[in-house]
């Protein structure tokens, strides 16, 4: 993928509720760094999207923002919030262009993949400028290793990425992002429409020096 996926998708995806990342509930990856205790401190949730991880880590106790740069997106997030009444803090931002912080923890599911190589060194940027030295990044982003759906991308991504000054890259490895295959995706898959698939990803640690 050369571009990044246009804002206008993601709109789209939220107000007709057609966005096969919404499973109405974390991703497992997360969960499982939650639980192995490698998140930590004032924790960031770029791409929030319907914010089941800010939602997530709030009822847990951690002091964590949401943001997405679609309006759409944070209105699902709050509302979602507000269902199950937890006080989470979600906010309309550009990814490329954070503000606040420092944080500790970012913990980035399914959006460093939606960025093209240009956008990839942005988003890298900015995250250097809003996490404190020691920070840990977590990113989950979809494999191309096998058949599946959505903006893939090589482990090569990563690794240049994270290659920029005043980053060490721990490690990345395979693991699986939960989504919903709709129509040719489903069938393309050989599921039904509308299941739940758990799809090739990397798991990516990054380390703010």
């Amino acid at each position: 993928m050369e571009t990044s996926v246009e804002r206008t998708v993601f709109d789209s995806a939220y107000e007709e509720n057609s966005a096969p990342w919404v499973i109405g509930e974390p991703q497992p990856a997360i969960v499982g760094l939650e639980q192995a205790g490698r998140i930590r401190g004032a924790v960031l949730d770029p791409g929030c999207g319907a914010g089941e991880h800010t939602i997530l880590l709030a009822k847990l106790g951690y002091d964590v923002r949401g943001v997405d740069f679609s309006r759409p997106a944070i209105e699902h997030a709050r509302a979602n919030a507000a269902a199950q009444h937890v006080a989470a803090r979600f906010d309309v931002a550009d990814a490329l262009q954070l503000t606040g912080g420092p944080y500790d923890t970012v913990v980035d599911s399914a959006l460093f993949h939606v960025f093209g190589p240009e956008d990839r060194a942005k988003y890298v940027r900015s995250l250097h400028g809003v996490c404190r030295p020691g920070a840990t990044v977590h990113v989950l982003a979809l494999a191309d290793v096998e058949p599946g759906f959505g903006p893939r991308i090589p482990e090569s991504a990563i690794r240049e990425a994270f290659a920029a000054e005043g980053w060490r890259l721990e490690e990345v490895r395979l693991s699986r992002y939960r989504g919903v295959a709709l129509g040719e995706r489903a069938e393309a898959l050989g599921v039904e429409d509308g299941a739940l698939v758990d799809l090739a990803a990397w798991l990516a640690t990054a380390t703010r020096l």
